[in-house]
């Protein structure tokens, strides 16, 4: 619903028409209706081989266009920022977390940076809901066992996971998507509970039946489940360190849905190699793609291939996003998903 209304025939030749429409490049594929729509309301060059640039493609790309619409696999940090063009006005990242551009840096050059909120949100905390059953009920280690043509019949202390109904869930970062999980969690029959910098407010805390931790020590050491839903900051880099994965008990596990960094994943390796940890469900990883080779080695862990948000629902609505905040910056206003670093 971009539709320009209909002011009748003019006189502007069409070259002056087409020349005020900003120059937009995207640096990955994004869905074909995402990408049809761009190329309708803006000069959009797209990256059709889907091959994540490099750092110098990146630089060459902020000198000719008025935005970039980079993701998450494009680190724009503060070095790559300086070497920007004076062309340069709006980052739109496709993408809710904004870890991989150094917001202060762009904002001392004048660059406003947008991202795409809350449209992730069901989508996320369906998967991590996922990597909770699957972690605690064995689904990828027995379906595993069915496709290799393992299944010998039923018996009666086979393939034994844990039951969710009454268990304890600990959230780490109750945003919107760490309630949207609570309130999966809750219909699972799990008791609720979450660490935040602050308390939610009492309606939200009501309805969910959460139990608010200021100590994450305190909460770690008393969960069955633990979820990581919080964004990656310099302030939760390692925040399940060593130290505090050892505070965990040993049937705990551990999912982990928003960025691989916040958990030290050497150590948590460790500790599931050892059975110190009882299993884990990780949609992320700390050096993507890469993953930790013991990881890969583990039957109490089920790895997924960082596809939180890969719904086709939810890609075509990231993409709407990014529009809507690109033409709203072009028409002279404030992009309604602008990211501030104070709210980092």
């Amino acid at each position: 619903g971009f539709a320009e209304p209909f002011k009748g025939p003019t006189s502007a030749p069409k070259a002056s028409m087409a020349a005020k429409k900003p120059k937009v490049i995207v640096t990955r594929k994004l869905p074909d209706p995402v990408e049809t729509r761009m190329r309708e309301l803006f000069d959009t060059e797209l990256n059709v081989d889907d091959r994540p640039m490099t750092a110098d493609e990146l630089v060459d790309a902020m000198g000719r266009c008025d935005v970039l619409v980079p993701t998450i696999t494009d680190r724009l940090d503060s070095r790559l920022l300086s070497r920007a063009g004076e062309r340069l006005k709006l980052i739109a990242n496709f993408g809710a977390g904004v870890d991989n551009i150094d917001v202060a840096t762009a904002n001392q050059r004048g660059f406003i940076v947008t991202n795409t909120p809350g449209v992730l949100t069901e989508d996320t905390a369906d998967l991590t809901m996922s990597l909770i059953m699957a972690s605690t009920r064995r689904i990828v280690e027995g379906a595993a066992v069915v496709q290799a043509g393992g299944f010998q019949g039923w018996s009666p202390t086979w393939m034994l996971g844990r039951r969710l109904w009454g268990k304890r869930l600990g959230i780490i970062g109750m945003g919107r998507i760490g309630q949207a999980l609570a309130r999966r969690g809750a219909a699972f029959g799990l008791s609720i509970h979450y660490h935040n910098r602050k308390p939610v407010s009492p309606r939200v805390a009501e309805e969910l039946g959460a139990t608010y931790w200021e100590s994450l020590d305190q909460m770690l050491a008393r969960m069955d489940i633990v979820s990581v839903n919080c964004p990656h900051t310099p302030a939760t880099y390692h925040l399940l360190s060593a130290r505090r994965l050892k505070l965990l008990q040993p049937h705990a596990v551990v999912v982990n849905t928003a960025r691989g960094e916040i958990i030290d994943e050497g150590a948590l390796a460790n500790m599931l190699a050892r059975g110190e940890i009882a299993g884990a469900g990780l949609d992320v990883y700390e050096h993507e793609p890469a993953v930790n080779p013991k990881l890969l080695k583990l039957p109490n862990v089920v790895l997924l291939p960082h596809m939180g948000s890969a719904t086709v629902e939810g890609r075509i609505d990231m993409g709407e996003k990014v529009i809507v905040n690109i033409k709203t910056f072009m028409d002279g206003h404030r992009p309604p998903d602008r990211v501030i670093p104070s709210m980092l």
